[in-house]
């Protein structure tokens, strides 16, 4: 696999950023983007882990050296679906197809792994992450009320993923 990918089909589509596998020296940049969300947020143990199993993918965003996005995507021995885990992106980099690219990253690495669904779990409140899944084509398939620390409900998207070319 990759430790960069281009997902975009030419380069005027490019938007400015480098999507690329994360090392273990990006763990501090993951633990502060994480930091973003309202619950549920990761310990830098748990980041480590993340960076150093084989059943979990971390993809980073950057612009200008500096770590602006983060998606981690996991796949369970003998599955074949890849589950988005956790995308987050800067506050001051929004706006600039960054989660999408990530996105577009773990899909092309899940499909390159055999994976042949993507599933996601999101906020229900959450509209901004809804619409651009919807976009994607992530459909939701349920409901989960309560599903996350404070007591929001989430709701679980799924893809089907293209075969690997």
């Amino acid at each position: 696999m990759a430790d960069a990918v281009d997902v975009t089909a030419n380069a005027a589509e490019k938007a400015p950023g480098l999507i690329r596998r994360a090392r273990p020296a990006d763990a501090a940049a993951i633990l502060a983007l994480e930091a973003i969300f309202p619950s549920d947020r990761m310990t830098i143990r748990s980041i480590r882990r993340f960076l150093r199993v084989p059943s979990a993918n971390v993809w980073i965003a950057e612009r200008d050296g500096t770590v602006v996005g983060n998606l981690i995507w996991l796949r369970r021995a003998g599955s074949r679906a890849a589950r988005i885990y956790s995308v987050v992106v800067a506050p001051e980099a929004r706006g600039l197809k960054l989660a999408q690219r990530l996105i577009a990253a773990m899909e092309s690495d899940a499909a390159n792994a055999d994976c042949t669904t993507a599933t996601l779990e999101v906020r229900a409140d959450n509209a901004a992450a809804r619409a651009l899944y919807a976009r994607l084509g992530y459909a939701e398939t349920r409901t989960l009320p309560g599903y996350y620390d404070d007591g929001a409900d989430g709701l679980r998207l799924e893809k089907a993923l293209l075969p690997a070319r």
